[in-house]
Parts: C-alpha cells; structure tokens; sequence
C-alpha cells in the first residue's frame, strides 16, 4: 500500500509541477478524487484494526496484572508486536492522504 501511494504522489508531483489546461486540471481532480476515496477507504479499516488491537493490547496487560497469568503475558507481548507495525502502517497511510488533500487543494 506505501508504494502504491508513494506512486501517485510522485505522479501527482509530476503532474502538478507542469501548468495544465483546464480540461486536464477536470480530469487530474477526477482522478485524484477517487485515488482519495479509495485511501481513505484503506484509511480508516487501518484505524479499526489498529483501534481493536490496541484496546485488546490494553485488556490484555490489564488481565495480566489483575490475574499474573503467563499466558496473558505472551498476549499481551504478541498484541504488541502486532499494535506497533500497525501504527507505522496507519501513519504512513494518514500522511499519505494528508498529501493528496493539498495536490486536491493545488489542482481545485
């Protein structure tokens, strides 16, 4: 997905860096619009999952010291190795979209 992004960001520098007819400005903002649509769908399923696997990272350490259990322990250890990558994807996806919205911005 980063490279897919990092992409059209590279296309949309290109494409914005050269002055544009008034037709191609219509189909750049087309084209852009539903590249945003379609990251901000990938966007936000990234936040629910990232959500989820954080409150269960926090359950998890809660049950920990409530019950000492090692079993909660090696969750809570495995959650974490999963909630980190999660946040890097879902920040590298947000400044992505953040970027798009000012080549919308710059082409509008």
């Amino acid at each position: 997905m980063w490279k897919e992004l990092k992409e059209f960001i590279d296309y949309m520098e290109d494409k914005t860096s050269k002055d544009l007819t008034k037709e191609e400005k219509k189909e750049l903002n087309e084209e852009l619009q539903t590249k945003i649509g379609y990251f901000q769908h990938e966007r936000i399923v990234h936040f629910l999952v990232t959500m989820l696997v954080a409150i269960c990272t926090i359950i998890s350490i809660m049950g920990f010291v409530a019950f000492k259990s090692i079993g909660l322990a090696l969750l809570f250890v495995a959650l974490m190795c999963l909630l980190v990558p999660y946040i890097v994807h879902y920040f590298h996806l947000e400044n992505g979209v953040q970027k798009l919205y000012t080549y919308y911005d710059k082409v509008k």
